[in-house]
């Protein structure tokens, strides 16, 4: 039947060749079925494995269903994960194979978990080795693991094969896997150092045992992690990747929450250092009790956060601002609940003032909390420095849309706390109405304030940029040359004048002949002016182009003259 074209469908028939659909559904399949065979293979290879290294176990013994079970994932999953690859990398010769996403997810994932599974087996097996224990089992995971790695860590730099999209994604996955198992061991490492150390202030109580065994079983993590950090950090490139994950990873990790570990490690030492001055209730060891952890994340997340502000300083505009955007909402988090404990414990003495010391206690945290927050948030945002094209910094509104909508939940919450408060207090619960709402008001105290100052930026901003549309809407205004022109004509003049005052934005003054003159000059009269005119309007504006007088006498009557004339 003629004027029918063929289908989708039926083109792809008579080509041969498979749709795009196709392809995307083959290889989320094929892809998702290879990484389930590895992970099942290298399940029950590790648990073969694992009975041969480890001492204590009988190969067979009365266990003959794990024994199963490791034979089963390994003789079946394993030939099959062999087959399925060897077919894959097969087609990754061709360049559209290599370019698809799944592959670029497939390594990624298989990456990432392999290296967290085997990385995690080989530390316990090295912490365990300081206490004479021998783990067969883990130590057969790690091994296992550890060649899936390999493997496709070697497939992931495969010059012709290696994936083309994603390609940089498990170099920052395994970076940010590293700095983190890497840094939180290594405050832990510090905090049991430092608890020894503190504990010769008090009566000795503060930490019980070898605490030299503990601090090496998180020094081996320590190292660990640290030595994953640096084999992608610096082996694999991630400090030289470009694409948005690493930025990401870089200001949530090395800015965020280094910054949050900073700051609360400040805060809390602080906070002891008050309590030692003013507030000595309680006995020394309790007072030195939170101090060890607090040293150890401040030294740990201040060594992360300045290094990574020194590698952001070497990254694109957005990330510098982001920077400064997520330590001024750390920071800022910081101050506001710190106004908001002091609110609360200001009230609590006011409602109880012989209260005594914990509402001291209290306030002494809320002083610690702003005082560390306040200038770090004043440094990072800087109110005092801000200019006409600060509202054009990326990330800006979507930051100030963030405290809006925090800022509306936690009002939100509190409010409806208050109002529980309130009505508890008026179906006459025991105790005063000030000491029940006196959280809540303290917190919504500190999310007016924050909520106020920022809905004021806001509008500053919105102002700004409705004035910078506005001004790249309105063409800039010609300077005005001329002050006056006079113009001496003999016809009607309404188009020469309004063609004169667009062009020079000068005021033009008619001196009309008494006679017009009926002989058209050359080039014509203009449509609708008359015809007297004897010049053309081209010809008037080209002659005033370039003049510069107070005022100017123009006469186009049977002639054209532009005479500038002396104040």
């Amino acid at each position: 039947m003629t004027g029918v074209s063929p289908s989708p469908v039926s083109s792809v028939v008579a080509t041969g060749r498979p749709s795009p659909a196709g392809q995307v559904v083959r290889r989320l399949v094929v892809y998702t079925l290879l990484a389930v065979l590895v992970d099942i293979a290298a399940i029950g290879l590790a648990g073969l494995l694992g009975r041969a290294l480890d001492i204590d176990t009988v190969l067979a013994g009365n266990n003959t269903s794990g024994l199963a079970q490791s034979l089963a994932f390994t003789l079946i999953a394993g030939p099959l994960a062999a087959l399925l690859w060897w077919s894959v990398w097969r087609r990754l010769a061709d360049p559209a194979e290599r370019a698809s996403l799944a592959w670029g997810i497939y390594l990624s994932t298989v990456l990432t978990v392999s290296l967290i599974v085997f990385s995690v087996a080989l530390f316990g097996v090295l912490a365990g080795l300081i206490d004479g224990d021998w783990d067969g089992s883990g130590a057969a995971t790690a091994l296992v693991w550890a060649a899936v790695w390999a493997w496709h860590e070697r497939m992931r730099r495969h010059p012709s094969k290696g994936p083309v999209r994603l390609a940089t994604v498990p170099a920052v996955l395994g970076a940010s896997y590293g700095l983190v198992l890497g840094a939180s061991a290594a405050a832990g490492t510090l905090s049991i150092v430092f608890s020894a150390a503190l504990s010769r202030l008090g009566d000795g109580t503060l930490i019980e045992g070898a605490w030299g065994t503990g601090a090496l079983h998180s020094l081996v993590w320590a190292l660990g992690g640290s030595a994953i950090w640096a084999l992608h950090w610096y082996g694999a490139r991630a400090r030289t990747t470009a694409s948005a994950l690493g930025s990401v990873a870089l200001v949530v990790l090395g800015i965020l929450a280094a910054s949050i570990a900073t700051l609360g490690g400040i805060g809390t030492m602080l906070f002891v250092a008050l309590r030692l001055a003013v507030d000595r209730t309680d006995r020394l060891p309790v007072l030195l009790d939170p101090l060890a952890p607090a040293l150890a994340a401040a030294a740990v997340g201040a060594a992360v956060w300045l290094y990574a502000r020194a590698v952001t300083q070497t990254r694109s505009p957005a990330t510098r601002n982001a920077r400064a955007l997520a330590t001024s909402g750390v920071a800022l988090a910081g101050a506001a609940s710190g106004i908001g404990v002091i609110v609360n414990s200001a009230l609590g003495i006011l409602a109880l003032p012989l209260a005594g010391d914990n509402t001291r206690t209290l306030l002494l945290g809320g002083l610690s909390a702003l005082l560390v927050g306040a200038p770090v948030w004043w440094f990072a945002w800087r109110p005092h420095l801000r200019t006409d094209a600060t509202w054009q910094l990326p990330g800006r509104r979507i930051y100030l849309i963030a405290i809006f909508g925090i800022s509306a939940v936690v009002a939100l919450i509190t409010l409806l706390v208050i109002g529980y408060r309130v009505f508890e207090f008026a179906l006459g619960e025991s105790g005063g109405l000030l000491d029940r709402v006196r959280a809540p008001l303290g917190l919504l105290t500190a999310t007016a304030l924050v909520a106020g100052y920022h809905f004021s930026v806001w509008r500053q901003d919105r102002a700004s940029a409705e004035g910078s549309e506005a001004d790249a809407s309105t063409p800039p205004e010609r300077p005005r040359e001329i002050g006056e022109v006079i113009l001496v004509t003999s016809a009607e003049p309404v188009f020469l004048v309004g063609a004169i005052s667009a062009a020079t934005g000068a005021p033009v003054t008619v001196w009309r002949t008494q006679s017009e003159i009926q002989a058209p000059a050359e080039g014509g009269t203009e449509p609708g002016t008359g015809s007297g005119v004897m010049v053309s309007v081209e010809s008037v504006l080209a002659a005033l182009d370039g003049v510069t007088a107070q005022r100017v006498l123009v006469v186009a009557t049977d002639r054209l003259e532009v005479l500038p004339l002396l104040d």
